[in-house]
């Protein structure tokens, strides 16, 4: 009975901190599954490729292109480059939960993601991340790294 009693509190601590380590600064399920904007997409099914750059022009931070139009239920992988000589973080959601995840980047400016829906990169890095637009509407994508996304560094997905 006294190990039960040890081992029951000691689980339930592993996995609070696995599951804090695995999303830092975001609930649990945050940002994963079906959303607003869509869901992880599979990477063994058929995707259009859609390459978009990062990077900075006195003084002005942007995405190139900063404008994507999409079908509903399409699938898109984005081939991310970031051209800057600053890291650059891509991030895809509602415009409204983009400039909420904003506020708590100003608080955690280290906070780094393990998003389906986000991508961070060194300068002169790429990567990819594989998106299913499952409702029609209007979307963001922001560099939510602080001063980032107001130096001009934000786009638009629109789903028709």
């Amino acid at each position: 009975m006294k190990l039960r009693s040890l081992l029951v509190p000691a689980v339930a601590a592993v996995l609070v901190a696995g599951a804090a380590l695995a999303s830092p600064g975001h609930k649990p399920g945050e940002g994963h599954g079906d959303s607003a904007f869509g869901q992880p997409g599979n990477p063994k099914q058929p995707a259009r490729v859609v390459n978009i750059v990062m990077r900075e022009d006195n003084g002005k931070m942007e995405f190139v292109p900063d404008r994507i139009e999409v079908k509903t239920g399409e699938q898109v992988r984005f081939v991310i480059r970031n051209n800057g000589e600053l890291d650059h973080e891509i991030v895809l959601a509602t415009l409204e939960e983009n400039l909420k995840h904003a506020e708590v980047m100003r608080k955690n400016p280290d906070m780094e993601h393990d998003d389906p829906n986000a991508k961070r990169l060194a300068p002169k890095k790429t990567g990819e991340f594989i998106w299913k637009f499952t409702k029609a509407g209007t979307f963001d994508f922001s560099c939510l790294i602080p001063g980032h996304r107001e130096a001009g560094m934000t786009g638009t997905v629109i789903v028709k």
